[in-house]
Parts: C-alpha cells; structure tokens; sequence
C-alpha cells in the first residue's frame, strides 16, 4: 500500500461515511422533533471538543496530511460553521479536494522532510508523519465524531463506521 492509498483514499472514504453519519443525525432531529444544530455542541467530556470542532479536526487532518506529504497548499476553513448544512458542506468541499489528488502526487512523499509548527526545531520524515501523527490524528477525531452522535442516539454501527470494502470474486 502506498502513501496515496493510506492518507487519501482512506481519509475520503471515511470523511465520506461522516457526511452519511451527519445525515442520520439531521434524520434523527426531525424524527424526534429537535433541532439539528444542537447537536453541534454535544461532546463526550466537558474537558473535550464538541462535535462541530471534531469535524473540522477531521476535515483539517486529511488536508493537511495530503499537502504536508505531497507539498502542495491545503485549502483555507475559517472554523466559522455553526450549521449541520454548513459542517456537511465543509465535509465535501475536503473529499472533493481530496479527489483532486493522484498517486503520483505522493512519490516522494516517503522522504519528504515534514516541518509542523508544534515541533520547534524539529521535523518528521513523511512515512513517519503518516503512521505515527496523520493516520492516527485523523482517526482519533473521526473516531470521536461517531461516537458523540452513537451516544447522542444517532442509529449508525460499525458497517456504518467502515463504511464500504473493495470485495473481490472469488
């Protein structure tokens, strides 16, 4: 597996899936008669973002994973939505970017020196940034998201959480 097919393709898939989760939360609203957005504000722990700013984490993990790795400039988001319409639309406009990238984009991406702001007067190497800082990032939020809108009573389970398999005939 390449660097393309771990960071991208996978932060597309599972973005994607969240946008379905987001959905189901927007059903759930008008089934029980509530307001959608409220949900925004929900969180597991007082000490822990609501799910708006878990979305954004989501969104911004993936760009920037992808331009950090291939050099390219990741798109700007204010952290402005307060709307589910708004945080889904910030959901797609990161997989419709995600969607511009192509494997050849990540040649280098293995050795590529990788500067964060956080790391004063350090660096990571890109296969390292992916596995021990990206992936897992990008999981956490991700991961986090579902879970505030599992306990917030939203019907989504694991299938929904994986989302689709790139099955084979036998």
């Amino acid at each position: 597996m390449n660097s393309y097919e771990a960071s991208v393709h996978q932060f597309a898939k599972m973005l994607t899936s969240l946008d379905k989760w987001l959905e189901a939360s927007v059903s759930l609203a008008q089934k029980k008669s509530f307001d959608p957005n409220t949900l925004l504000s929900a969180r597991l722990a007082p000490d822990q973002y609501p799910l708006v700013r878990q979305v954004q984490s989501c969104c911004d993990s993936a760009k920037f994973a992808a331009a950090r790795l291939t050099g390219k400039e990741a798109p700007k988001h204010p952290d402005t939505e307060q709307t589910m319409d708004e945080i889904r639309a910030r959901v797609r406009a990161v997989v419709a970017h995600l969607g511009t990238f192509k494997t050849a984009d990540f040649a280098e991406s293995a050795t590529r020196r990788i500067d964060l702001p956080w790391l004063e007067g350090k660096h990571l190497v890109g296969s390292d940034y992916l596995m021990e800082m990206a992936i897992p990032n990008f999981y956490f939020h991700v991961t986090t998201a579902y879970a505030i809108l599992r306990h917030n009573g939203v019907e989504i389970g694991k299938t929904d959480f994986i989302g689709g398999l790139s099955t084979k005939d036998r």
